[in-house]
């Protein structure tokens, strides 16, 4: 937690919050990136523009901010097999939980929805008991 930067965190938080509010109030639809995604090529014409205009930006953003500052550097402390699987143990459990946490947890849980609520406690849930298992199991084992 050294390099926590309240501002920023709270700037980041309400951009996410106000596009997540333009996009349901514009379109009606849900800003859930796996959703977004998954329905990108099979979506009409017509819901595809928005679709790509959104992983544009999702794509475009890390660009923008790299000419106004350095991109933090990032370290990744394991191997690309173990990243493979858990790449695909996310889409697993985001095609099991019918979304992802951009969906249920932002968007849901502001929509008051009840089935968001329980996914996003079980994606927490989850990620707490596999990251003890992580460091106090498998590295002390």
């Amino acid at each position: 937690m050294t390099t926590f930067t309240p501002f920023s965190s709270l700037i980041g938080g309400l951009l996410i919050g106000f596009s997540t509010l333009l996009l349901i109030r514009w379109l009606g639809q849900i800003a859930g990136i796996s959703g977004i995604v998954g329905q990108l090529w099979s979506a009409a014409a017509g819901d595809r523009a928005w679709r790509f205009a959104f992983v544009a930006g999702l794509l475009v953003a890390p660009l923008l901010y790299a000419l106004f500052t350095p991109l933090p550097t990032m370290q990744i402390a394991t191997s690309t097999p173990w990243l493979m699987v858990s790449g695909l143990l996310v889409g697993f459990g985001t095609r099991l939980g019918s979304g992802c946490t951009s969906g249920h947890g932002v968007c849901g849980l502001s929509r008051l929805s009840l089935r968001s609520l329980v996914a996003t406690l079980t994606f927490m849930l989850t990620a707490i008991i596999v990251v003890w298992l992580v460091r106090h199991v498998l590295v002390a084992g």
